[in-house]
């Protein structure tokens, strides 16, 4: 891999030294008689600090294919008026995986829209998504027009082939897949994980204002594939998949697309460990805002505000005084989807389990069930390790989330007991005591 994010890069296959055109991008002739082919992930005229492109220099142009026809989208949708709106707190159970043994399911075919909002043709909203697969993709695609996908494998390694090289994506780790780049899942057991998608802007690190030049997701832990070819002939047999516009289209080819010798640019696919995050704490006491848990962050024009953020609560030390530990209760003027990819969440011990998912509308109100609250009150404040062996996320949007059916009722996966997890809370009120007596 090569490290570092949003660098300017630049790869050669070592079977082909010298691949790289000098000088320049477009040379009459390029080395070993390959094609150059740019791929544009901004306007070229946006400015310098958010323009993004990458050359590519490939066996044949991407252009050679037959022509896309549309085929069945499954349960992809970007249709967010499938079910009436639903404003409770909902929590999903695991998400089944289809047993090979009873249907092959892929990558594509095992992705489902859980939630999303916004609009694709306008390139501003959303979508977040479960896959669940069993197979590898094989001689088959994929590619997205609509926008860049963050990867969160919770069950199983996802062997990604791409255009810029390959990846090796396990739990506990993400990808980013950004527009227009195609690649191949090959999986070697049931797998599942969660995908945030994001139309018309990339993913960024946050800005760390008063935190300074260093912490949170360090850009030399992003990792992006080295050069990596195959000239494979596929006789008619190569499919192209492309979402469009929210449906699914499909081309024939003759060879794979994942020619490419060489290439260089800052547009590129990339993965990051969440191990390697830096926490950063309160060390005194109260909570500081779960923004600084953000790892990337996709913004919207208004500044401060974004399209979605991904966030992570990891393991770390417990030391604030005098304080509830736990996240707060809340209500808040955001769309929260949380995942949980190991162990256990803080706030909610049961129910909330690896593999399934929780939405908390806007203005919902959430937070700890009846048992944390109980013992969050009453625990010594010693130090403490939180969150030992788990990793639960956020995707956190400014947008109104709708659900889709297949996440309401085809999924059959919905949790309808999520509400009782705070009906045993009860009145602590002590109308004659300001102080009570201190337990801590």
């Amino acid at each position: 891999y090569i490290s570092g994010f949003g660098n300017e890069c630049a790869s050669e296959d070592p079977r082909c030294p010298g691949a790289l055109p000098e000088g320049q991008n477009n040379p009459q002739v390029c080395p070993y008689n390959l094609y150059a082919e740019q791929l544009s992930g901004s306007a070229f005229t946006c400015p310098r600090s958010t323009n993004k492109r990458s050359w590519l220099y490939r066996i044949l142009p991407s252009v050679s294919h037959k022509p896309f026809e549309f085929i069945d989208q499954g349960h992809i949708t970007h249709n967010w008026d499938e079910v009436d709106p639903d404003p409770n707190q909902l929590r999903w159970k695991p998400f089944e995986i289809p047993k090979a043994s009873q249907k092959k399911v892929d990558f594509v075919n095992g992705l489902h829209t859980l939630c999303g909002a916004g609009d694709i043709r306008s390139n501003n909203g959303l979508a977040v998504h479960i896959f669940l697969c069993n197979t590898s993709m094989g001689n088959r695609c994929f590619y997205n027009s609509d926008g860049d996908l963050l990867i969160v494998p919770q069950k199983g390694k996802l062997l990604i082939y791409t255009e810029f090289g390959k990846m090796l994506v396990q739990p506990n780790e993400i990808c980013v897949i950004q527009r227009g780049m195609r690649f191949s899942i090959d999986v070697f057991e049931e797998t599942r994980g969660y995908i945030l998608e994001v139309y018309g802007v990339h993913f960024e690190l946050p800005d760390l204002g008063p935190i300074g030049a260093n912490g949170l997701a360090n850009p030399r832990d992003f990792l992006i594939p080295v050069a990596w070819y195959e000239d494979r002939q596929v006789p008619g047999g190569y499919t192209v998949i492309n979402k469009y516009q929210g449906k699914l289209f499909a081309a024939r080819q003759d060879v794979s697309p994942f020619n490419v010798v060489a290439w260089h640019g800052n547009y590129t696919p990339y993965k990051y460990n969440l191990e390697n995050f830096m926490v950063i704490n309160s060390v005194a006491f109260d909570h500081a805002d779960p923004s600084i848990f953000t790892v990337l962050t996709a913004k919207s024009v208004r500044p401060g505000v974004a399209i979605a953020d991904f966030v992570i609560f990891p393991p770390r030390w417990g030391v604030a005084d005098k304080t509830f530990r736990p996240p707060y209760y809340h209500r808040n003027c955001m769309s929260e989807f949380m995942g949980l990819i190991k162990g256990h969440y803080e706030a909610k011990q049961g129910g909330f389990l690896p593999g399934g998912g929780s939405l908390h509308s806007p203005m919902t109100p959430h937070g700890p069930d009846a048992n944390c609250f109980e013992k969050a009150s009453k625990a010594k404040l010693a130090p403490e390790r939180i969150a030992d062996g788990t990793m639960a996320f956020m995707f956190e949007s400014s947008l109104n989330m709708a659900v889709t059916k297949w996440g309401l009722k085809t999924s059959n996966c919905l949790d309808e007991n999520y509400y009782k997890c705070w009906e045993p809370l009860k009145s602590h009120f002590t109308p004659n005591s300001r102080n009570p007596a201190e337990t801590n």
